[in-house]
């Protein structure tokens, strides 16, 4: 995928914008071609310095930027001069993919695994053991717990985990019924 298709595609745009934010969006969004330094990216994107240091050091932690320090021989200033490195980011994405896919299948199991009651003034759920401990009775408003069902989160997850697997094409590990 080319550099320009990469920043038009919607999912690397909301990727790029979980990483640096709304204020750092201008700078992961419009990098430019070679090295700049952060000066010269605030100054072009009319930003505030912290918040264009604040993005490049983001980019950089997840390995989309990278930069050399040049020492000024006068004065002894450092000077960082910053490059975009994108193209790593669709193996990211489907790393950020595996990843949830492993959230997703480990709190399927605890979903199903447990047995949950709710209060229903408070909106809080306890597990069974919790639930029993407090003899079925809210601690916070003293009303009494509802068995809760969670078939259909469970189902919603289950969903989402094939949507996952088909998308990552990754085989089910176990084979479920």
């Amino acid at each position: 995928m080319a550099f320009e298709e990469l920043l038009e595609d919607p999912v690397i745009q909301k990727y790029l914008h979980e990483l640096v934010g709304p204020k750092g969006m201008p700078v992961a969004a419009a990098p430019p071609d070679g090295e700049v330094t952060d000066e010269e990216l605030a100054e072009e994107l009319g930003l505030e310095l912290n918040d264009v240091r604040r993005a490049l050091f983001i980019l950089y932690e997840n390995d989309l930027a990278t930069y050399r320090r040049l020492r000024d021989e006068d004065s002894g200033w450092l000077t960082y001069l910053w490059t975009f490195e994108y193209d790593a980011i669709p193996e990211q994405l489907e790393s950020e993919m595996h990843r949830l896919l492993t959230a997703l299948e480990n709190r399927r199991e605890y979903e199903r695994n447990h047995e949950f009651y709710l209060c229903e003034e408070c909106g809080i759920r306890f597990e069974f053991g919790e639930a029993m401990d407090f003899g079925f009775q809210c601690p916070d408003c003293g009303s009494e717990l509802q068995s809760l069902e969670n078939t259909r989160l469970v189902d919603a997850m289950e969903t989402r985990i094939d949507e996952l697997r088909d998308e990552l094409n990754v085989e089910t590990a176990n084979a479920e019924i």
